[in-house]
């Protein structure tokens, strides 16, 4: 094979910028050949702007065809394990569109699907792994020149979002349509990064608000609370309604601190690095008050790196390059598929907390979420929702 020969299911908000890029020749170890949509005119709009590639408006029709290697998911939250499945089953390459899933019961039948065929490559597309800044992050833990995590606590609340964006469509703000607010729809990628630093939690207490200031059955307001088998805590905090936004992450440890702060294309990590471990200086330290000597170490990206990191080039594209390559040299995945339940299990665990007003422990009871899911995806479907439509 000299080039992954691409088909992309879904060609709407963001499958048609993938389908595009592909197409363009912006990843030079891929070709795309199919595109597929159930609507009209994104099947005309692909027929105008993408040239020669075949056109479906059946999955499984462009699942099934032998000019297809790989296939990218990017359709509507929920159907991304039921197609994801399937293709994986008629023997192609899976790359899926963040979130994996609504709800994890699915998304792990999918990781079962895709753990049984280990000659398959599948990625999600967490984008937000490709971040330099992340990536030091990740470094610095690995290492362990960070030491022990104690607490991570991340503030997210940039993501304004008006009456009018979820307007456009009665399937946005929905438990029916999306599966959920903020944490299913905008959060996947910051709680994908919250997992991937810290690990995954032991316990988790959410409080998820919905339709804060905002015609919408689902939720735009959360705080969560973690705890960790480590004894580590932390505080997951975003919204939709908060206008200006904060996006800080501080994680604090036994060698320091990290602080990631962002901008619209300004970005800077801080690490407040310890002369002396905390927990060694507070066995020899025989001052009342004292205070722990550090050193500081900045790192920034600057306005021209991230104008062509997520505008010109965008991040996305990073994510289908390095999918190309694991197919054709066996390059490891900088987001593997079967992550996707991890952050997922975050967010599921937080909506099932607020629902029965109790902690949660992990793992999840995953039968409970969905029934309790359907019920609220049923109570919508019966009634007339908040925007006086069925």
């Amino acid at each position: 094979m000299e080039k992954v020969r691409y088909g992309v299911i879904g060609i709407g908000a963001m499958g048609h910028k993938h389908a595009l890029k592909i197409s363009k020749g912006r990843d030079k170890n891929a070709q795309l050949t199919a595109v597929c949509d159930i609507a009209e005119d994104r099947r005309v709009w692909a027929k105008d702007k993408l040239g020669e590639c075949s056109i479906f408006e059946n999955y499984m029709d462009l699942i099934n065809a032998p000019n297809v290697d790989a296939v990218i998911v990017a359709t509507p939250h929920y159907y991304h394990p039921e197609i994801a499945i399937a293709a994986l089953k008629a023997n192609k390459h899976v790359l899926c569109e963040k979130p994996a899933g609504v709800y994890t019961k699915a998304v792990r039948e999918l990781n079962s699907v895709a753990e049984s065929k280990p000659e398959l490559v599948f990625g999600i597309m967490y984008n937000q792994r490709t971040n330099p800044l992340y990536k030091y992050a990740k470094e610095l833990i690995s290492s362990g020149e960070l030491g022990d995590i104690k607490r991570i606590n991340w503030i997210i609340t940039n993501w304004y979002r008006p009456q009018a964006y979820y307007d456009q469509g009665g399937w946005r703000g929905t438990w029916s349509g999306e599966g959920g607010g903020v944490l299913i729809n905008q959060c996947p990628h910051q709680l994908d990064i919250f997992w991937w630093l810290a690990g995954l939690p032991t316990r988790i207490r959410g409080y998820c608000k919905a339709g804060v200031n905002r015609k919408i059955n689902v939720e735009n307001d959360v705080t969560i609370y973690t705890e960790y088998a480590s004894g580590a805590s932390g505080v997951f905090v975003t919204s939709t309604h908060d206008s200006p936004g904060t996006n800080r992450l501080e994680i604090d440890a036994n060698c320091g601190k990290l602080v990631i702060e962002q901008n619209l294309l300004s970005e800077k990590l801080t690490f407040y690095r310890l002369k002396t471990r905390e927990s060694v200086f507070n066995t020899i330290n025989t001052k009342f008050m004292p205070r722990i000597h550090c050193s500081r170490e900045v790192k920034r990206t600057n306005f021209i790196q991230n104008a062509y990191r997520l505008g010109i080039k965008g991040q996305h594209l990073n994510i289908i390059q390095n999918f190309s390559e694991a197919i054709l040299k066996g390059e490891t995945l900088i987001a593997p598929g079967v992550d996707g339940i991890n952050g997922l299990t975050i967010s599921n665990a937080a909506y099932l907390s607020t629902w029965l007003n109790e902690d949660i422990e992990l793992p999840l009871d995953e039968d409970l979420f969905l029934s309790e899911l359907e019920k609220r995806v049923d109570t919508e479907n019966s009634s007339i929702d908040v925007k006086g439509e069925k």
